[in-house]
């Protein structure tokens, strides 16, 4: 019997981006493709965005709460504790809320879609799929994509005034603020270039993190093994993802707004 050859760890790391390429190049054929599964992508978006909300308004929520009770000391040594609203905003807005939403879904989005998925290969549904004549890739990947594009912005923008009123809420234990007055900071202190690059991001936040799941899950190996492997690899992957898109786009927005 023949041995088997070893692959070398750069060849199977090269192998493995060229699928990613010839994955990402599908999907991008298929969006234009004719008869679009709107009743498949509405689906996945109240499955990725509302089953998603309440996590991500607990999350944010305790987040708010978390930072004032943190800044406060911090600020209030220094005789600057009406800066706390303008800190809180700015600091939640253009980085904190985005990220830690983005790792939420990446937790909880990408590991379901991977393990649905590796489990239709598994049990070779999509293999079904295709002999039946339906276009797997269109009917599950587009759809599951597209929606975590589009919803998972959603979420951050609803995660961020969840988390700024569980600030509000926090900075009210200690000290007398209304609302009016903090709404009043909170707002005056956001700018449109606090504002905007963070909601682009999470547009790339939302693709990767279902452009992840759908590979994984599409790629895992027979055995009941490889879903879990699926579920796994897809949320370490996609957390790697967002932090490396977040680190390109603080580059990207300190060049362009912050020179």
């Amino acid at each position: 019997m023949a041995e088997e050859i070893a692959i070398p760890g750069w060849k199977k790391w090269l192998e493995g981006i060229g699928d990613q390429v010839e994955f990402f190049f599908k999907f991008f054929r298929n969006i234009f493709t004719g008869g679009f599964e709107w009743s498949e992508f509405v689906r996945q978006c109240y499955e990725i965005g509302y089953r998603s909300m309440m996590l991500v308004g607990i999350t944010s929520f305790i987040m708010g709460v978390v930072l004032i009770v943190q800044l406060r000391p911090t600020l209030v040594a220094f005789g600057a504790a009406s800066m706390l609203p303008k800190t809180l905003s700015v600091s939640f807005i253009r980085e904190i809320g985005p990220v830690i939403i983005a790792i939420i879904c990446a937790g909880k989005i990408a590991s379901s879609i991977g393990a649905e998925l590796g489990s239709m290969k598994v049990t070779e549904q999509l293999d079904a799929m295709e002999v039946s004549g339906a276009n797997p890739l269109q009917y599950l990947v587009v759809t599951r994509i597209l929606a975590t594009t589009i919803m998972v912005p959603i979420l951050s923008v609803i995660g961020d005034l969840i988390g700024l009123f569980g600030g509000f809420l926090a900075l009210n234990l200690r000290d007398n603020m209304s609302f009016s007055l903090y709404f009043t900071k909170v707002v005056g202190s956001i700018d449109f270039s606090d504002f905007l690059p963070a909601f682009v991001k999470t547009i790339f936040f939302g693709f990767a993190i279902g452009f992840v799941g759908c590979y994984k899950g599409f790629h895992s190996n027979k055995g009941t093994e490889s879903v879990g492997i699926a579920a796994n690899s897809a949320v370490v992957t996609a957390s790697l993802w967002i932090f490396v898109i977040d680190a390109i786009a603080v580059q990207v927005t300190s060049l362009l707004f912050y020179k």
